[in-house]
């Protein structure tokens, strides 16, 4: 197999953290740092130093010790190959074993270093891993074993709640990492946790957990002083010897739909045909409705956000139209009399005689008064109050009057003329 020599970059990766971010191999008693709310088991901790080499008496001087037939060891992301060599540098070794390291990748020692007897050469993969840090996501690029070991490179950096974000496909979770290459792991779910011995990789977490993954359900995996578990399952999880968490978070996204009245307009318009003080509504009024969809996110059933579907108004109000008289009423009794007359339709001979019998009554006199029957005004109701059914004026004003006038000929006599005639048979109508 072809071997490419790539230098690694720092600042791209974890590798710049020694201990912390590399899978371990050579020294099991190293302790790890300890990050808050967790207990930390003791891992393999890789060599990254170039080991130093002893200064061998041999003949043929370097040359010839390099090429001699050494015995090594060969950890490829936690795979460990033990062979027997004759490369005289780590690229060598590592191209005779169809190792590649690519740009992304850490080998230590360096390629160009030569080779030892004894030598312990150790290959970690880059990955590309999505983070969230602080409330903000960001890639980033790790050399890690497994999600464990990454997790306590990020916390050693200083990132605050950091957590790996699993990526989505249909109803599985992925992460391009295993999860933990030591120890279980603890799967939080709707409001529960469970401890699960599956530590390859989440969708085989969340299947152990029993867990059944939504559309938009959100996956990370944290370390477990930073998952919020609660004291008890935090308590059980530490005993079952589990490092770090996958979280599921329900996701959710529904569609709101919320009315909101729109109120009518009135419109005024004027009509010549009624007097001044008089209207009509000609059009009844109607609030219209607004309609706003929107979109409701929300997290394990807590609403974190909403986006505006839509806004309209889906019920058009409907304009009120009041029509208001612009005609001036006549001031002369008489003349009101003849007018409100006109629109019964009594006109001519009718009118005639309606004239003839209110001049009769009371001479088309508003304050016209009976002493001896308390008969009073225009049309000498019987008692007056009467006329207070058509407005509370009636003492005054002519047009309150007379209308009740015409509204007791209409319906005692039917009309005018036959009310004169009655007048003039008996005296009184």
């Amino acid at each position: 197999m072809t071997f490419t020599h790539h230098t690694p970059r720092s600042a791209d990766r974890l590798d710049t953290l020694p201990t912390a971010v590399l899978g371990r191999a050579a020294t099991p008693d190293t302790p790890e740092a300890s990050a808050p709310g967790r207990s930390r088991r003791r891992r393999r901790v890789p060599i990254v130093a170039g080991l130093a080499v002893a200064s061998l008496a041999l003949s043929g001087g370097a040359v010839a010790y390099t090429s001699a037939h050494k015995h090594v060891t060969i950890d490829v992301d936690g795979r460990i190959i033990r062979t027997t060599t004759f490369a005289a540098s780590v690229g060598t070794l590592l191209e005779a074993e169809g190792v590649t390291a690519g740009d992304r990748d850490l080998v230590t020692p360096a390629l160009g270093q030569p080779l030892t007897e004894g030598a312990d050469v150790v290959v970690r993969y880059g990955r590309e891993l999505t983070l969230q840090a602080d409330g903000e996501q960001s890639s980033t690029w790790v050399t890690a074993l497994d999600a464990d070991e990454a997790l306590a490179a990020l916390s050693a950096r200083g990132s605050a709640d950091v957590s790996l974000v699993a990526s989505r496909s249909g109803e599985r979770a992925e992460l391009a990492l295993r999860l933990d290459a030591q120890g279980p792991v603890a799967v939080v779910a709707d409001g529960k946790s469970v401890v699960v011995e599956h530590n390859d990789t989440v969708d085989g977490a969340l299947t152990a957990a029993g867990i059944t993954l939504g559309a938009d359900d959100a996956v990370t995996v944290l370390d477990l002083g930073a998952a919020g578990l609660s004291e008890t399952d935090l308590a059980a999880a530490q005993a079952a010897g589990a490092g770090i968490v996958v979280r599921v978070q329900r996701v959710a996204a529904q569609q709101v739909v919320t009315e909101f009245a729109v109120p009518f307009e009135t419109e005024q318009r004027d009509d010549a045909s009624m007097y001044v003080g008089e209207s009509k509504v000609l059009q009844e009024g109607a609030d219209g409705v607004r309609t706003v969809v929107e979109s409701v996110q929300t997290v394990d059933g807590a609403e974190t956000g909403r986006t505006v579907v839509s806004d309209e108004v889906t019920t058009a109000p409907v304009t009120k139209v009041v029509a208001n008289g612009t005609q001036e009423r006549p001031k002369d009794p008489r003349a009101i009399g003849q007018m409100l007359a006109a629109e019964r339709g009594w006109t001519g001979s009718q009118w005639t005689c309606l004239d003839k019998l209110f001049t009769k009554e009371s001479n088309w006199r508003v304050n016209a008064d009976n002493p001896s029957s308390s008969a009073y005004g225009i049309p000498q109701a019987l008692p007056g109050s009467k006329m207070a059914s058509v407005g509370s004026d009636w003492r005054t004003n002519p047009a309150t009057q007379i209308t009740w006038g015409l509204n007791y000929i209409a319906g005692r006599y039917g009309t005018p003329c036959a009310a004169w005639s009655h007048s003039q048979s008996v005296n009184w109508y």
